[in-house]
């Protein structure tokens, strides 16, 4: 499957999931600190968390897993904690930035690709 069709395929919770994405993205490079530390802690969270979320979602041992679901069990936790660190103290309430730019940039991102789903999704369609 090609890169665009599963984009053009998304349903709307993966969607919503590739927005979360963005919007740490955008605000983990308006932030960025190059502390290893902070790096290290929220590596160490993921994979302890990671192991427990595989653990509640794996009905055998011997079953296999989807690696997206996988890798969505690790990343989620690590980008969670980092989140955390980098905008602690930075003016977020809830999740938005106090800096405009940085609000206008992961909105723009996430409608962006929102629209880029649908035009894929429509082109598909259509042909």
């Amino acid at each position: 499957m090609t890169l665009l069709r599963y984009f053009a395929n998304l349903r709307p919770g993966k969607q919503v999931l590739w927005c979360y994405l963005i919007w740490y993205l955008v605000s983990a490079f308006a932030l960025f600190e190059p502390d290893p530390l902070l790096w290290l802690n929220s590596l160490g969270l993921s994979v302890i968390i990671g192991v427990g979320l595989m653990l509640s979602v794996s009905r055998d041992v011997a079953s296999p897993t989807d690696p997206w679901q996988t890798l969505r069990l690790f990343l989620m936790p690590f980008c969670v904690s980092s989140f955390a660190a980098l905008t602690k103290g930075k003016g977020y309430v809830l999740l938005v930035p106090a800096r405009g730019e940085v609000l206008t940039v992961s909105l723009v991102a996430c409608g962006g690709f929102l629209l880029a789903c649908r035009l894929l999704k429509t082109q598909r369609r259509a042909g």
